[in-house]
């Protein structure tokens, strides 16, 4: 059960549905997904995850299919199924296919095991890694 509900357009805020038109009007699309109906609640938080993700997934030197699989590797990593649901559907619409998403699931798993290994036996950082 959701923490809080899912807020329909006629419930919204004036600050609220400002928001939700740049959504729909960046997106495309009139569907405004449940992350930020339920965000809505909080017209401030709301904005302020917006105008971020918004700048942050923009075009730029990542291409949109590397950024959405990004997005999916660190919600997998985080547990959050809504986020890997979410972006996986983008990666998906900005041409992911099923190869791309096995392979990406085997990285992420094989940086989960050798994350767990190097923490655990706290391996020193090699000198020349430190440059980065």
């Amino acid at each position: 059960m959701a923490m809080m509900p899912p807020l329909a357009d006629a419930d919204l805020s004036a600050e609220a549905a400002a928001v939700f038109a740049d959504i729909r009007a960046t997106r495309q699309t009139e569907f405004v997904n449940n992350f930020w109906r339920v965000l809505a609640h909080d017209p401030v938080a709301l904005k302020r995850t917006w105008e971020s993700i918004r700048q942050v997934m923009a075009p730029g030197a990542l291409d949109p299919l590397t950024k959405e699989l990004i997005y999916v590797a660190v919600s997998m990593a985080n547990s959050c199924e809504y986020c890997i649901r979410s972006h996986g559907a983008a990666a998906r619409a900005k041409g992911m296919s099923d190869a791309q998403f096995m392979e990406l699931v085997a990285v992420v798993a094989m940086a989960a095991e050798t994350n767990r290994l190097a923490t655990a036996l706290q391996v020193p950082v090699d000198d020349a890694f430190k440059q980065v």
